[in-house]
């Protein structure tokens, strides 16, 4: 059996969820023991050094990053194809993707650090929501830009290409800010949500909502190490949490990737 290890609030498990789900193919879904103090051990941090779900593991195969999944996903089940054809198309599909996994993803994983973690003060969390909801209004933007008269990002039928943008939204929309009411992009989303494979996964990220509530005590305390690289750490940064960045390094309570380090 295929095994999926993930976190349904992750929209990086969500997008594989969604392919392994349009494609028919059976897989377990496991979360990872551990995986917001980031001491993982086992199987898991065995397949992903980095510590971050999704990571798949398809017999003596183990992979990690959700991009590198859906390749291969698409490399060994290839009907029904989730890529276009045309290489032009398929270079603009991958573009969405990377667009959607570094930029956008920083803004709704940031909004839930301010939300359900509690990191930095009323007026602090105040202001770089602020910011979060001006960027996310950007980026609806371009993404009705690049949808244009297609039905779906991928052109006439779903694909890799909106299966990489439907989590981020739904999670966007989780957090109150959502398309403009009768926007071509608006009813993209609902079309989109009408899938089984999208509804069944959205489902389970919104249920798991609830066990967030408390975590902000386990952050506080000690227990939670949050993964600030990269994109992460850049937009806390240039969104006004600078203080809630060095506060979190003083606490021990914000983590890097360190497997490779000597």
């Amino acid at each position: 059996m295929l095994v999926l290890y993930e976190h349904p609030l992750s929209p990086y498990a969500q997008k594989v969820k969604i392919a392994l789900r349009e494609k028919g193919i059976a897989f377990e879904v496991r979360m990872p023991e551990g995986i917001g103090a980031g001491h993982t051990k086992g199987e898991f941090a065995d397949a992903n050094p980095r510590r971050e779900v999704p990571a798949m593991i398809d017999g003596d195969t183990a992979i990690f990053d959700s991009t590198i999944i859906l390749e291969y996903i698409d490399d060994k089940w290839p009907e029904p194809t989730l890529m276009p054809n045309a290489p032009e198309a398929r270079a603009r599909v991958r573009q969405i993707e990377d667009v959607m996994d570094t930029h956008f993803e920083a803004i709704t994983w940031g909004l839930g650090e301010l939300r359900f973690f509690k990191r930095g003060n009323d007026a602090q969390r105040t202001a770089i929501e602020a910011r979060a909801s001006d960027q996310v209004s950007g980026f609806m933007a371009w993404l009705e830009a690049e949808l244009g008269e297609a039905d779906y990002f991928n052109g006439q039928a779903f694909g890799r290409a909106d299966l990489s943008v439907i989590p981020y939204l739904n999670a966007a929309d989780g957090f109150g800010l959502k398309p403009a009411a009768g926007s071509r992009l608006s009813d993209w989303m609902s079309r989109v949500n009408g899938r089984d494979s999208v509804s069944q996964t959205d489902a389970e990220s919104r249920a798991s909502i609830t066990g967030m509530q408390m975590v902000s005590a386990a952050v506080e305390s000690g227990l939670f190490k949050r993964q600030y690289r990269d994109h992460r750490l850049e937009w806390m940064i240039k969104s006004g949490g600078m203080d809630i960045v060095v506060d979190g390094l003083a606490k021990q309570t914000i983590r890097f990737t360190d497997h490779w380090d000597t």
